[in-house]
């Protein structure tokens, strides 16, 4: 599933070549990319065609269009293997595409997906509750994420001590902190040497301060490699993957020698999916019982 780099790289690219175009048709296939828009697909088009795009923004792993108006936005939910691509009209559609949005300049935006997780939603723009502007009303709960001016890492830091949860759980709690996904955790905490079951009301502020910086640290040098990219799903708006998985210390590395130690790193089940980690590095915490 894209994180927050990934996201990142196509809201840029959205930015670049759709910002300051406008829709000047919208053709939606099938009912699942519009299923979270309950007036349906037609309604959907309808209120889109011929609507300027103002913005393109993000937080977390949301992201949004703003339109003209600036009183709705349109949510486009990338799911697990969601793309948007920039092509020329006369392209071959591909086989997955369920959104084409023609732009004023000629070339038209596809909306891509192969496993249907994802879709599109127009949505009532409300105030930010962490920073001036607004956001779409089902992300108001969202809270900053580490790359935007409105995070602010010591607040995140005591609510973190404050909950009685583990490290990794913490992590990816989006109430306190959106757009560390998994494999990003995983990064910051080898970095940090700090294992994800580390309950975090027994952390110091300067430890956690210091997963939540290489978080930041990690997904900014990702954004600049253009993201991780494990297979064909994840490209950016010009069909280009990207190649931050070179990089990796932690994931997917079951067996591999930690690049701090030598020690082969582990794998562990950890919320119906995988934690990679040094045995040697990240110790375990002591059971205290």
């Amino acid at each position: 599933m894209p994180e927050l780099p990934e996201v990142e790289v196509v809201r840029r690219g959205v930015a670049t070549h759709v910002v300051g175009r406008s829709l000047t048709d919208i053709q939606l296939f099938g009912h699942r990319v519009a299923r979270r828009h309950v007036p349906g697909p037609v309604d959907l088009a309808d209120r889109l065609r011929g609507r300027a795009v103002t913005g393109a923004r993000r937080r977390g792993k949301y992201l949004w269009l703003e339109l003209d108006g600036a009183v709705e936005a349109l949510v486009i939910h990338l799911g697990m293997s969601g793309q948007l691509l920039v092509e020329e009209p006369e392209s071959p559609r591909e086989k997955h595409a369920h959104a084409l949005f023609d732009l004023s300049d000629g070339r038209q935006l596809r909306f891509v997906d192969q496993r249907t997780f994802g879709g599109l939603q127009l949505v009532a723009l409300v105030p930010d509750p962490f920073g001036p502007g607004s956001v779409p009303d089902i992300i108001g709960h969202i809270a900053p994420d580490p790359l935007e001016a409105a995070f602010d890492q010591q607040a995140v830091s005591r609510a973190m001590r404050r909950r009685h949860t583990q490290l990794k759980r913490a992590l990816l709690d989006q109430s306190l902190v959106s757009g560390i996904g998994n494999i990003y955790a995983d990064e910051a905490l080898w970095r940090a040497r700090l294992h994800g079951e580390r309950p975090t009301e027994r952390l110091t502020a300067a430890a956690v301060r210091e997963v939540l910086g290489h978080a930041a640290d990690v997904m900014t040098e990702a954004l600049g490699r253009g993201g991780t990219s494990f297979d064909s799903l994840y490209v950016d708006v010009n069909g280009a993957s990207g190649y931050f998985e070179r990089s990796l210390n932690a994931y997917g590395r079951q067996g591999d020698p930690c690049r701090r130690c030598g020690t082969p790193m582990v794998r562990e089940s950890f919320m119906n999916r995988s934690s990679f980690s040094c045995p040697r590095c990240q110790r375990r915490p002591r059971v205290v019982g």
